[in-house]
């Protein structure tokens, strides 16, 4: 097993922890790395395995109702199927540089999107035109095939609205659970096999995964709003410059 292996099992253990705290995050941080070690396809079929096991430990861990806002999620998840399938095409055709560079990408855009919550705390509530959510539902599922990291886009939609911290984060499990299902799907109706994460690699990250959930329940929920956003922005950036510096070197 190569540094680099070692290092994407650690970023989904990191990743997995964020995301049971948040609903978000789990994919931007392991993606990179995953993306270096085991190449774009393989990695997105990881991704695809792992994002609903930490999403379902999630669900059904915490002995309460989720209350996701249904309509939307809805909406989301058929919008993003066409997407995730034009995102097959994407990872299909184009070089495995250029998609660990629009991965990095993606994971400064969703930097951005924390600093952009960050402010609008405060802010007066905000209101979304009814479109932004087939847009983000198409763009949500191109990213899904493409970086495995859909979250930024779901993330913008439900800023600034005034919702309870719980219902977006149910919001936000549910939708990328049914966005991992899509792409699951659509690697398979066009049957890019270099998608099938190989058997190893699973057996070392599944149980890093399940772990990671566990651990972030406690030791993240206890972070004040600041340091978590501390730390969720160093994790983010260190993990998308080695995936980056991985891919270029």
């Amino acid at each position: 097993m190569s540094a680099l292996e070692v290092a994407a099992g650690l970023s989904v253990l990191v990743g997995a922890a964020l995301q049971s705290a948040t609903g978000f995050g789990f994919a931007l941080v392991c993606a990179p790395l995953l993306f270096a070690a085991f190449g774009p396809q393989e990695a997105i079929g990881l991704l695809t395995v792992l994002g609903p096991e930490v999403n379902l430990i999630t669900l059904l861990g915490e002995r309460r109702r989720p209350r996701p806002l249904t309509r939307t999620v809805l909406v989301l998840l058929a919008c993003a199927v066409p997407g995730a399938v034009v995102g097959v095409a994407v990872l299909r055709s184009v070089d495995a540089t250029v998609l660990q560079v629009l991965l990095t990408v993606t994971v400064f855009v969703s930097l951005a999107v924390q600093e952009t919550a960050r402010r609008r705390r405060t802010a007066p509530r905000a209101h979304r035109a009814p479109i932004w959510t087939p847009v983000t539902g198409a763009t949500a599922g191109v990213l899904q095939t493409t970086t495995g990291a859909a979250g930024p886009p779901v993330v913008l939609l439900l800023l600034g609205r005034g919702l309870e911290p719980d219902r977006v984060r149910d919001t936000l499990t549910v939708s990328f659970f049914g966005l991992s299902v899509v792409g699951a799907v659509a690697l398979a109706v066009t049957g890019t096999s270099g998608a099938v994460p190989g058997a190893v690699a699973l057996a070392a990250l599944l149980p890093l995964a399940a772990l990671g959930q566990l651990a972030g329940r406690p030791l993240f929920a206890r972070l004040a709003g600041g340091h978590y956003e501390l730390v969720l922005t160093l994790v983010l950036t260190l993990s998308a410059v080695i995936g980056l510096a991985s891919a270029l070197l």
